[in-house]
């Protein structure tokens, strides 16, 4: 890639914005909700259907599973953001409107989870899902999910453009 290959004005195409805008506005305000309305930040646990559903109050000081912690909130959030303006310079070369939501997908989740460090030091997972007589011991937020489903899509989606040409 090169500047050549930059189109500035792909940024504001809305299979970039409104994945990247509304994954970050859907993760802040369930966030709000369930860590502040619902203080589960005090509460710790609310039962939603268990053990299908619960909601439980963990603090990520690092990337997946806490990898990383040891690193501070300042790296984690260069991170996001470095990675994010990455990710957005990359979509301004894509042709592919699949694969330009994915991108956005993800930089709508990697901000989401840099907010959260930057108000509340670590980033804030609650989501915690079990099945089958299998207890899970791991939570998660929306922003994960939106990451995870934007990287899922860019591999899935991977060879359409050169398909196309």
């Amino acid at each position: 890639m090169t500047l050549a290959d930059l189109r500035p004005a792909r940024l504001l195409s809305p299979a970039l914005l409104i994945p990247a805008l509304g994954g970050f506005v859907f993760d802040r305000a369930l966030k709000w909700w369930i860590v502040e309305a619902l203080d589960l930040k005090n509460r710790l646990l609310i039962e939603v259907t268990p053990p299908w559903l619960r909601l439980v109050m963990a603090w990520n000081e690092g990337a997946n599973f806490g990898i990383g912690s040891a690193l501070s909130r300042d790296v984690w959030s260069a991170v996001a953001r470095l990675s994010s303006a990455g990710l957005l310079a990359w979509a301004t070369t894509m042709r592919d409107t699949l694969r330009v939501v994915c991108v956005g997908l993800i930089v709508g989740g990697a901000l989401g989870n840099a907010w959260d460090r930057a108000v509340y030091g670590a980033v804030a997972d609650f989501l915690n899902m079990s099945c089958c007589g299998i207890r899970n011991p791991f939570a998660f937020n929306p922003a994960d999910i939106f990451i995870f489903a934007g990287a899922v899509g860019l591999i899935l989606f991977d060879g359409r453009e050169k398909a196309e040409t």
